[in-house]
């Protein structure tokens, strides 16, 4: 049995936010059900980084395993009754519509608490429900933009660094599963639903409440400088640096072991803390030249085994080959019926008890409909009805 076996989530989410917090609830066995548009969410029908997928959309693919699809009209009256009739049953429901859109579509908390009064909802926005950026739209580069971080590594000459990742999506889906837990738990505590909201540049801005701190509370300005630093709040070395055969990554060591190690007179006699923080582009030179002297794997062996904060810069091939990511099974692979062999990063949290598992592969735009809507009591002849009208559709 899975932690969260016998739950049931509606999703109404889109893009990433929202999907990746609901997946990651189905690996740990709630029933998500995604209530998507009867030609199906938009991400399915877009390339992911080029990538194509024979019916799905690669991206779409790695946000949507262990979920059932129904496809749904939520325009059409008979289409939004039918939502309605499933969150009866439901114990999370989950949207990240602009706000406004969920009551438009009469599928906003009010709604919903009129027919389950505990439903645990959770709506996503991107800069909160109101307030004068309300209506902005939430995309993950714009929020990166508000949030301070882009500032925070980099060359002082060089334009701001955005993350190579949609960071601030990634975080609101951890931050919107956490408050799904929390909200689940408050109801089994008390058998009391509630609103809960998630907005991403709140999310992105309590990530970094170390950074943000050493500023509101320290004082201190974020400054890059003239090397490629690799945060403006740790001291050097910290960052990437060539060695004679690829990149390898250095975290803050202590200067004067780095000098023996690295035979740097110069770093000997520095304090790490003050020279590491105020001599930053001098100690990364020092540092950068003579890494290029050897072979990544045998400066490696000498940090490792003096206790210095040291690894390999990997790109996405290297990734799956490395040991310790074979031995923890981080990456997840499984047969799907449309697009073959597909292997994506797995659920990271380990339950001696309740593991989570794949039971559904990412699926087909309404492959779900039919038999959603019989546990929800609708007969045959209803759903057949819905489907030639369009208020729903199956499998396409």
């Amino acid at each position: 049995m899975s932690v969260l076996e016998g739950y049931r989530v509606l999703d109404l989410s889109i893009a990433m936010s929202g999907p990746f917090a609901a997946a990651r609830l189905g690996d740990l066995g709630a029933d998500v059900i995604k209530v998507e548009p009867t030609t199906g969410e938009w991400q399915r029908h877009v390339s992911a980084g080029g990538a194509v997928g024979n019916r799905i959309n690669v991206s779409f693919l790695s946000l949507n395993r262990n979920k059932r699809s129904i496809a749904v009209n939520l325009k059409d009256p008979e289409g939004r009754e039918a939502v309605l009739e499933l969150a009866k049953n439901a114990d999370v429901f989950l949207q990240n519509y602009r706000p406004g859109v969920a009551e438009r579509l009469g599928v906003d908390y009010e709604s919903i608490r009129a027919v389950n009064p505990e439903i645990v909802y959770v709506s996503i926005s991107g800069y909160g429900e109101t307030g004068p950026y309300a209506h902005r739209p939430g995309q993950d580069l714009l929020l990166q933009g508000m949030s301070g971080f882009m500032k925070s590594a980099g060359r002082a000459g060089d334009p701001s660094h955005p993350a190579p990742l949609y960071v601030v999506d990634a975080v609101t889906a951890s931050t919107a599963f956490e408050a799904v837990l929390a909200g689940l738990l408050h109801k089994e505590r008390t058998g009391e639903g509630q609103l809960i909201t998630v907005n991403m540049l709140d999310a992105i801005i309590a990530f970094q409440l170390q950074e943000m701190s050493i500023y509101t509370k320290g004082g201190v300005e974020a400054a890059r400088t003239d090397e490629p630093h690799a945060h403006v709040y740790i001291r050097a070395p910290y960052g990437a640096f060539e060695t004679a055969d690829r990149e390898i990554v250095l975290a803050f060591p202590e200067l004067p072991l780095l000098g023996r190690l690295l035979d740097i007179p110069e770093l000997l006699d520095m304090d790490s803390e003050r020279d590491g923080h105020e001599r930053r582009d001098e100690v990364f030179r020092l540092v950068a030249a003579r890494l290029k002297e050897r072979g990544a794997q045998e400066w490696l062996d000498l940090f490792d085994s003096h206790g210095v904060w040291a690894g390999p810069v990997y790109g996405y091939p290297d990734v799956p080959d490395d040991p310790q990511v074979r031995h923890n099974g981080s990456l997840l692979t499984y047969e799907h019926p449309t697009e073959g062999t597909v292997t994506t990063p797995g659920f990271p949290i380990k339950f001696s008890r309740t593991p989570s598992a794949l039971r559904h592969p990412t699926p087909l735009v309404g492959q779900h409909s039919r038999e959603v809507l019989r546990e929800a009591g609708l007969s045959h002849e209803k759903i057949d009805a819905m489907l030639a009208s369009g208020s729903i559709s199956t499998e396409q």
